[in-house]
């Protein structure tokens, strides 16, 4: 399992990151630079998602102190500030991308394999449950040979929902995870959306894959 360094002071963010990356990577959490720095030079991480504004100091000199230090890990700076000449110096001193906040969930999953796959770490990739396929790279789904067109937040959570096949997630399980920091919360929405994806991937198909845990939530899985 990848291993992911999470810099950031703010809880509620930093908390749905660690639930939103948690299922497929190892996640260590810290909230200053300093904490930044010596993780990283103590431990191996196969790729850091850093805050640009730290209580300590700047996500910038934490790019270029740790690069200074020969460290290579792949760094993914989240920011607020869309100025070209803040991009341009992350890029300057060693950051491999950056994300601009508020961002999407599905965003910063996909920006993230890409920085794995580009240090060499293997990352989840297709999934699968029975003959329903999500590539999430591609953003594509399909049952069998049909594909199948679905909205964002449609694909944010059918890809949680596998990514947990055989499982029971809970609606608040599905609103940490594909939902933003701040966007509106509300229990009915989940169930708005799971009915969206059944018209989509079970209505038409003879073997349906979402079931409900009444009182509880919704699983995935090819038992019949």
């Amino acid at each position: 399992m990848s291993k992911v360094l999470v810099v950031e002071d703010n809880q509620p963010l930093a908390k749905s990151l660690k639930s939103w990356l948690g299922s497929h990577y190892e996640v260590t959490h810290v909230t200053t630079g300093r904490q930044a720095i010596k993780e990283l030079t103590t431990s191996t991480y196969d790729a850091v998602l850093l805050d640009l504004g730290l209580p300590d100091m700047n996500g910038r000199d934490v790019c270029h102190e740790v690069r200074l230090k020969g460290i290579k890990t792949p760094i993914l700076v989240l920011t607020a500030t869309d100025e070209v000449g803040t991009k341009v110096t992350l890029l300057d001193v060693g950051a491999d991308d950056y994300l601009l906040k508020p961002f999407f969930v599905g965003e910063l999953k996909a920006r993230l394999r890409a920085l794995l796959r580009r240090g060499g770490s293997s990352v989840p990739n297709t999934l699968y449950v029975g003959d329903l396929v999500l590539d999430p790279d591609k953003r594509q789904v399909r049952r069998g040979k049909t594909p199948i067109d679905l909205r964002r937040k449609e694909f944010d959570i059918l890809e949680y929902l596998m990514q947990n096949r055989g499982t029971v997630v809970t609606r608040a399980m599905i609103i940490n995870n594909s939902w933003e920091p701040g966007a509106d919360r509300w229990n009915n929405t989940v169930d708005v959306h799971i009915k969206y994806l059944r018209d989509k991937i079970d209505r038409p198909f003879d073997h349906k894959l979402i079931k409900t845990a009444y009182g509880v939530g919704y699983m995935i899985d090819d038992a019949t």
